[in-house]
């Protein structure tokens, strides 16, 4: 990505795999705004519902995501309004092409929205996660709407045993659903050369400690760091892996 013109860079990568699945319902982009250098919005999207309707579902974020961005004025638009519009939209949407589906057609979100000075504001609905980290540590992540992160909350299972919980798949809140999905929004920031932005779908995410992320990120390039992790992702999954999707974004020195 272009040099900021305030001191750093943006140096990123996205990744995208089947894995183990007949098809690909996961969805990944990031997005460097068309007029403003320095500006970028990365989303992920896991879709679920049928062969069609899943990767419909995710498309729509993609879709939406992409609209809402172009029409987006940092100068003068609120980026929390921004990327909660970003959320209702795309669930309208989803919701809408339902009705001519025979499945019923949902989708995760995770993104994050940095802008000119590094100021970063994150959303997620489902169990895609952001993870921000500072060198090699974690210094924050979002929290899943999920099922085994309600056990957890409530003491009744580990963060370990969640991993390997029979229901770890089942999502208390995403897009496309009858009722209106959680809007989960929060600002990190400013940010700081050496930090990384990782945003993925429970495909990679399942497979690695935060300390492990955090090594990987920290040790290679966006794209050496994205390659790696999907390779052991694929490895650790042993035959069984979902669709893996993630978007990497590192603030770099100008060199």
């Amino acid at each position: 990505m272009s040099p900021s013109p305030h001191g750093h860079r943006l140096a990123a990568a996205t990744a995208l795999h089947r894995g183990d699945r007949g098809y690909q319902q996961d969805q990944v982009e990031i997005l460097v705004h068309p007029r403003v250098t320095g500006c970028a919005l990365a989303i992920v999207a896991d879709g679920m519902g049928g062969k069609s309707g899943g990767r419909k579902a995710a498309d729509q974020v993609i879709l939406t995501a992409q609209q809402i961005f172009e029409r987006y004025v940092p100068e003068k638009d609120d980026p929390t309004d921004t990327l909660r519009q970003l959320v209702m939209e795309a669930h309208l949407m989803i919701k809408l092409t339902a009705i001519t589906a025979e499945e019923e057609p949902h989708s995760t979100i995770a993104g994050f929205m940095i802008g000119p000075t590094l100021e970063c504001e994150v959303v997620h609905a489902g169990d895609s996660r952001v993870y921000h980290f500072r060198g090699a540590e974690m210094v924050s992540r979002t929290i899943d709407h999920s099922y085994v992160q309600r056990l957890i909350e409530e003491g009744k299972i580990t963060e370990e045993e969640a991993n390997t919980h029979p229901q770890s798949n089942l999502l208390t809140g995403c897009l496309g659903t009858h009722q209106d999905p959680p809007v989960t929004l929060s600002r990190i920031g400013p940010l700081q050369v050496g930090d990384t932005l990782l945003a993925c779908s429970d495909g990679l995410w399942h497979y690695f400690t935060p300390k492990e992320l955090g090594a990987i990120v920290q040790a290679l390039p966006p794209r050496e760091a994205s390659e790696m992790l999907v390779g052991k992702a694929r490895q650790r999954a042993r035959g069984g892996g979902d669709n893996l999707s993630l978007a990497l974004v590192r603030v770099e020195p100008l060199r």
